[in-house]
């Protein structure tokens, strides 16, 4: 700070108790609201003109008041002790306000600026939190309803650290996992938003249940797989054995009706001995010839009927 400035200011204000400064204050307004622009200079008003941006509005003479524009389009009036109120605010009623004090000799007496800002109330903001690749991915949204309207919008980490910045969006990639809380505010309303998230457990957790989950379907499958394999080549080997019975059947019965007893390969010296001797000469008889029918010379009679008795 620099003292010497402050000094000679304050030395002025001594040697010359006449010079009147001007003083600019600041005032902010929802929309619809009543706005009260009064004046901080002491002791009673005389007069009092109020002006925004050079046009004069209302004055005030002697407690008689007069307007020099249209009270409906100004909405404005002023009170005896010079205080401005202008009602149901719109935005287009933002601007320098200039009021001009005068005793009643006609002498200044004070300037001051007063800068109204009329705004609209923040709209509720949407906090987005999602894990990806084990950082949390945030986005603070605040959907404005004019284009050149922004706000003042906070976020703030588990960690406690903020970032305010003048948008109506704000996107981190953190690695920090925990409660995220998003504030927008302008100097007339405030909302808040807090959404929780854990991702490095989390997304542990999933992909441990996914491994473990794709290892026991591998199993059951290979298990139904060679189950299967198994069931089907015993039902094969059965079905093979059934064929090869059934044809082994008829071959066995066929192979046992004709089968005959077989000779001895090799004589033995008797059936030789037997074999070369000659056999005995049978003796023949003559043949005889067959009996021929003897032919029928007489009818043969019939039997005469027999009577019942």
């Amino acid at each position: 700070m620099n003292f010497r400035r402050i000094f000679l200011i304050k030395c002025l204000l001594l040697l010359f108790p006449s010079v009147k400064c001007s003083s600019t204050s600041w005032i902010y307004k929802a929309v619809n609201e009543t706005a009260l622009l009064s004046i901080t200079a002491p002791g009673s008003i005389y007069e009092a003109t109020w002006r925004r941006g050079g046009q004069r509005l209302v004055q005030v003479k002697d407690n008689r008041a007069k307007h020099f524009v249209n009270k409906e389009q100004c909405r404005c009036a002023i009170l005896r002790n010079g205080t401005l109120q202008i009602q149901r605010l719109e935005k287009e009623d933002s601007g320098n306000y200039t009021v001009m004090v005068y005793q009643k000799d006609g002498k200044l007496k004070a300037e001051e600026n007063i800068m109204l800002f009329v705004q609209e109330p923040v709209p509720q903001p949407i906090l987005i939190a999602e894990c990806r690749n084990k950082s949390v991915s945030v986005k603070c949204e605040a959907k404005q309803k004019a284009k050149d309207e922004v706000f003042l919008i906070e976020l703030t980490q588990p960690n406690g650290q903020k970032n305010p910045k003048n948008a109506t969006v704000v996107e981190w990639l953190v690695r920090n996992s925990g409660t995220f809380r998003c504030v927008a505010k302008n100097q007339i309303s405030e909302k808040m938003a807090e959404k929780g998230i854990n991702c490095s457990g989390k997304m542990d957790f999933y992909l441990i249940l996914s491994i473990a989950g794709g290892a026991v379907f591998f199993v059951i499958f290979v298990i139904c797989l060679i189950y299967c394999i198994r069931r089907k080549k015993t039902k094969r080997n059965e079905v093979y054995e059934e064929e090869r019975v059934m044809q082994t059947l008829p071959t066995d019965r066929e192979r046992g009706m004709r089968e005959l007893p077989q000779a001895p390969s090799k004589p033995t010296p008797r059936q030789q001995r037997l074999q070369q001797r000659p056999l005995p000469p049978q003796p023949q008889e003559p043949q005889q010839p067959r009996p021929q029918p003897r032919p029928r010379t007489q009818p043969r009679t019939p039997n005469p009927p027999r009577h019942r008795p």
